[in-house]
């Protein structure tokens, strides 16, 4: 492990000629440099925010202002009929300054009066124009004059060159929907999935929660909307996240991986350095918010960016009750996990001849178990052992870091190796590791194998994939096509030899902690052991193919997924699809119910064997219900979000309802998120086909369910990551995976009129591309 430890400027020894004061010149240097670099960062962060401030206007449409004022009055004309006058009879000093120079000064305020009153004018104009989402429901092609005339608009005054943060201020806030088009809209989703005495037993509880309750509890909503920024993000984050009190790892946190063919390097050491050398970069563009604001894929409409402030630094501390998220911003602390065998002398973090016994190293790792608890036994455990001492100081080295980093021992992806093995055993990898190699707190874990290969390990509650997706794009870009390495796979450039060595944390593991944790780690590794995981590319065809046959690529996949669970259970189940409320200020997500009416209709008539032109047509009504309902979502007229406040404000009341109970009480059987790829533009699949990135995935959500996590890359890949759970005999992720193999070849042979490409899809998955530098 490392740490930045505090540097000692000076000593002191008291002896009978006196006190011997001994100054460190090197200590003092770096303690004026590092705050030299403090200050800037200040000036960087106060320079940011007033062009934040001001956007879309600049800091220097000001002078433009000031100097067009001045000019007209120049002509003898008032442009501010009269008010220079009233701010000149009112100036404080007036008595000490020439007429002239009183003119110049009232005509100054009088600008900047103006010029803040046009910025002002400017931002509520483009917050009500992205308050517009009528476009997302026109169809491509036929693009309404309203809309024509809104994409004008919004150019106009979106401004130019906007930084991370610019549009914040403009984005609109999440409106609360109506409670009885939200029920309407659950009922309508539940329908196909319950038989007529159970719908009508929940439509029942509907209407009278909606006459009723509904509107009680949909009052205090209104007023929370009206009062906070997102009246649900809040409550997300708490009562999902920060409350919930069983193991973070598998449960909640999620991963993502490197390439899926390439390891550019085979040294571990050198792979950490690039890696860690470009995370830091991100790190450095995010500080003087040099990152382009989020926008939707092939638009200029901007998402909001406010979980980019908790990308680093940012620690999840347990709690008896409720945990809590915190970000340290006085740290630039880099901790990096050395994994058994520990004497290894190629480690910069171990001295060289320094061996360590079974029972030292046991010391040493047992805290790394302590994020794979249960929150409870987790939270008393901090409180009891780690809250002073040595221990208290190597927490807070850790939870104070930028991010956590592990060099691990094992290889992956070794030459030889079955490659749909490999990448199972990956993603098991590092979703939970070894239940103590982990930081599973931190917002992010950078984990390094001893063959170069690498991912990360990501804390769920402070943000979303598509941010952490995005930064782990741009480090594995800039790690292969920017930084590189030399012929001997080392990094190129040289060493610094003045950087400070790291140093090992030290720990005080009484007997009593030992056997708590130790407990706590069997649980831990029962949860682990339990995953089943199955990782592949899909290569017969992708999202180009989807696209000819004139058909929503997302909402194929959804179909293809429905048609591959019914197959699998011969049941419809209830469907979780994770979509994005990132049009509006602080929003998050939310679901997309994609097992429908439509849906459940044309699997039941191609299952049956029905005329070909009739699944074609139910096929294109269920996509088209499915991209209604995506929209819908997008634009805060969900379902699932809403309700989930409701339940909440019920609960603060003391009223329990039994509709907003039997709503909580249904199982997602089948938890899908597509994680986009946000930087393709950084990425040549065509000329270097083995960097295919192959995004990440997540735990079951139902001990009987699936999750399965895909992305679609380029025009012709499309990559899984299914999860479920061992110990469930109706549940086999292989199984499954075979399943949406077929459902995806059969579903494109439905709607394909060329059928030679079709016939690739009845095909198993290609085999991975050769490169040069694969391992």
């Amino acid at each position: 492990m490392a740490e930045a430890h505090q540097a000692v400027a000076f000593q002191f020894t008291i002896t009978p000629e006196g006190i011997d004061l001994q100054l460190s010149h090197e200590a003092l240097r770096q303690v004026y440099l590092s705050g030299l670099r403090s200050w800037k960062k200040r000036i960087v962060r106060l320079k940011n925010n007033v062009i934040t401030g001001v956007y879309p206007a600049s800091p220097s449409s000001w002078l433009f202002v000031v100097i067009a004022i001045l000019a007209t009055m120049y002509t003898r004309s008032d442009p501010s009929m009269g008010l220079i006058a009233k701010i000149q009879e009112h100036l404080p000093a007036s008595g000490s300054l020439s007429v002239q120079c009183q003119t110049v000064v009232s005509a100054v305020v009088f600008s900047t009066m103006l010029w803040l009153s046009l910025i002002f004018t400017m931002k509520l104009c483009l917050k009500q124009l992205l308050s517009y989402h009528g476009w997302m429901f026109e169809q491509r092609g036929n693009v309404s004059n309203t809309t024509k005339v809104w994409m004008m608009l919004v150019r106009i005054f979106s401004g130019r060159q906007p930084l991370l943060y610019s549009y914040q201020g403009s984005l609109p806030n999440l409106p609360v929907p109506a409670v009885k088009d939200t029920i309407r809209r659950y009922l309508e989703s539940i329908r196909p999935l319950k038989s007529d005495s159970e719908f009508e037993r929940v439509n029942t509880l509907a209407k009278e929660f909606e006459v009723s309750l509904g509107n009680r509890l949909q009052w205090y909503l209104k007023l929370k909307s009206m009062w906070a920024s997102n009246y649900v993000s809040d409550w997300w984050e708490e009562y999902i996240y920060l409350r919930g009190r069983g193991p973070i790892m598998v449960n909640s946190n999620y991963y993502g991986m490197d390439f899926m063919y390439a390891i550019p390097t085979p040294i571990q050491a050198a792979r950490a350095g690039n890696i860690l050398h470009a995370v830091l970069m991100y790190r450095r563009k995010l500080n003087k918010e040099e990152i382009k604001p989020s926008r939707i894929p092939g638009t200029f409409i901007p998402l909001c960016s406010a979980q980019c402030e908790r990308i680093f630094n940012t620690t999840r501390i347990p709690g008896e009750e409720t945990g809590k998220t915190h970000t340290h911003t006085q740290t630039a602390v880099l901790v990096q996990v050395i994994q058994v065998p520990l004497i290894s002398h190629k480690h910069k973090t171990v001295h060289h001849n320094s061996k360590y016994t079974v029972s030292e190293i046991r010391k040493a790792l047992l805290p790394m178990s302590l994020s794979a608890f249960p929150r409870l036994p987790w939270a008393q455990a901090r409180k009891e052992f780690f809250g002073s001492g040595v221990n208290k100081r190597s927490l807070d080295c850790i939870e104070k870091a930028a991010f956590f980093v592990t060099l691990e021992h094992e290889e992956l992806d070794k030459k030889g190796d079955d490659p749909d093995i490999t990448l199972d055993r990956y993603a098991k990898s590092l979703l939970h590791g070894k239940c103590y190699d982990r930081w599973f707190d931190k917002s992010f874990s950078v984990v390094i194998y001893k063959n170069g290969k690498n991912g990360l390990n990501a804390e769920h509650s402070w943000a979303d994939a598509p941010v952490v997706s995005r930064m782990w794009e741009y480090v594995l870009a800039t790690d292969c096509f920017h930084l590189g390495y030399n012929e001997e796979g080392h990094c190129k450039g040289d060493v610094n030899p003045s950087l400070p060595r790291p140093q090992r944390l030290t720990w005080d593991i009484p007997s009593q902690c030992q056997e708590r944790l130790a407990q706590s780690l069997s649980v831990a590794q029962v949860l682990a052991d339990d995953v089943d995981f199955h990782v592949f590319a899909f290569r017969d065809f992708g999202k180009g193919s989807i696209k000819k046959v004139k058909m929503s690529p997302d909402g194929f996949i959804q179909l293809a997924l429905q048609l591959a669970f019914y197959r699998d259970r011969g049941m419809f189940c209830l469907t979780y699809e994770a979509s994005m409320t990132r049009l509006f200020r602080e929003g998050r997500t939310e679901t997309v119910r994609s097992c429908t009416s439509e849906s459940c209709e044309f699997l039941r008539a191609f299952e049956n064997g029905e005329d070909v032109e009739v699944c074609r047509r139910f096929c294109r009504s269920a996509s088209e219900k499915h991209q209604q309902l995506y929209r819908l979502a997008m634009t805060g007229a969900g379902i699932d979000r809403h309700l989930f406040c409701l339940y909440i404000v019920s609960k603060y009341l003391g009223i329990e309802s039994p509709f907003l109970k039997e709503v909580f009480s249904e199982p997602w059987r089948l938890s899908t998120s597509q994680t986009p790829v946000q930087h393709l533009e950084m990425f040549d699949f065509v000329n270097y086909p083995e960097y295919l990135i192959c995004g990440g995935g997540f735990g079951p959500v139902a001990d009987d369910g699936y999750g399965v996590s895909y992305s679609l890359i380029g025009e012709d890949i499309i990559t899984f990551h299914v999860s479920s759970k061992h110990s469930c005999p109706q549940t086999d992720s292989h199984k499954f995976g075979k399943q949406i193999r077929k459902a995806l070849g059969d579903l494109l042979q439905l709607m394909t009129n060329n059928q030679k490409e079709a016939s690739r899809s009845e095909q198993n998955h290609s085999p991975k591309p050769q490169s040069k530098k694969e391992l």
